[in-house]
């Protein structure tokens, strides 16, 4: 992930760096300026015969036989894992700075996959190259299909030696890039039939309706989102980010940030001092659980130990990135259920 303080970031840079799906850790530094085991019984193997997808770009893949050289972003690859689909290469975060996994590889054991670029415009093109890719897989946060941690720079480079496919987790609730990793997962020769497969999306679907209940039973409680950075607190808005449009939907009361501070993130957050996190009322506080936020035990501004909800212990982990498997998502969906379940009125 880019340095916090580099002089100019484009907007994927911002997002990436501290806030993609509505939060960042760098608005200081930019300004305004765009710029293991655990997974499915059974491996996936590649299926016979011709291979075809159509993208969420409305590209379509065409390949002779159904790709074994995958590359993919890491929340990606970790979601393919989870469905039996194992990657040879990886790009964006997959190992901490102690060599274990980023919380965004999932259960994938990440000694097993070549990791071309473990920060934000890291991408060794070369070592890409050399793994003879099939296809190249990413996500996309925005509606112009911009590829997730595919570098600006070497975009060129990288789509000359494999064709890509987009996934896109802009602007929609999460059932449906979350249908479609399975639609791909499927295609690739993923046994979307297997036992903790077929479990894994009625525990998701079970866990939605446990948030959808405790929602309705307490409309009262408000739900702030936010993400830390030394400089800077941010407050995501529920537009825009696949997980809390979700929730929002399932009748999550989410304290949103005005309009006018998020129009400098193109929709996404609102940036506030230390100074002033307690702008914002809320009983339940959801803190963005990737590394490149500090984590709520290591946050030391008094202000923020003060706030009520942070008093009443009422602070939980929100998968800021879902990795797009319903295995993943089952989690933080049954933590925030809980979390509402269980909070007081403290606002």
């Amino acid at each position: 992930m880019s340095n916090a303080r580099t002089a100019r970031f484009s907007r994927r840079g911002l997002l990436a760096a501290g806030g993609a799906l509505g939060l960042g850790a760098v608005l200081t530094a930019c300004g305004d300026d765009d710029a293991k085991d655990g997974g499915a019984d059974t491996k996936g193997s590649a299926k016979s015969g011709p291979w075809t997808f159509k993208d969420d770009r409305g590209t379509t893949v065409k390949l002779d036989e159904a790709p074994r050289n995958i590359v993919a972003f890491t929340g990606v690859a970790a979601a393919l894992y989870d469905y039996g689909i194992e990657v040879k290469g990886v790009f964006g975060p997959t190992t901490t700075k102690d060599g274990k996994a980023d919380v965004q590889a999932g259960d994938m054991d990440v000694t097993k996959v070549t990791v071309l670029g473990n920060v934000w415009d890291q991408f060794n093109v070369e070592k890409y190259a050399a793994l003879a890719p099939d296809v190249l897989i990413s996500t996309m946060f925005d509606d112009a299909g911009t590829l997730w941690y595919v570098p600006e720079a070497s975009k060129d480079k990288i789509a000359k030696l494999a064709p890509s496919v987009g996934i896109s987790v802009f602007d929609r609730q999460l059932t449906g890039p979350l249908q479609r990793m399975w639609e791909l997962a499927e295609s690739l020769g993923a046994d979307m039939t297997a036992a903790k497969v077929t479990d894994a999306k009625k525990r998701f679907e079970a866990a939605s309706e446990r948030l959808r209940k405790a929602a309705k039973a307490k409309p009262e409680i408000k739900v702030l989102v936010g993400s830390a950075s030394p400089e800077l607190f941010y407050v995501s808005g529920s537009n825009l980010s696949i997980d809390l449009e979700y929730f929002k939907a399932l009748g999550v009361n989410f304290v949103e940030p005005t309009e006018e501070a998020k129009k400098a993130t193109g929709g996404w957050f609102e940036s506030l001092s230390w100074e002033n996190v307690d702008k914002h009322k809320a009983d339940v506080i959801l803190m963005d659980d990737r590394s490149s936020a500090i984590q709520p035990a290591d946050i030391t501004e008094a202000t923020w130990k003060q706030l009520p909800a942070v008093k009443a212990g009422q602070v939980i982990a929100r998968s800021t990135e879902p990795i797009l498997s319903y295995d993943k998502c089952v989690a933080p969906v049954e933590a925030l259920a809980e979390a509402i379940e269980k909070a007081k009125k403290v606002s």
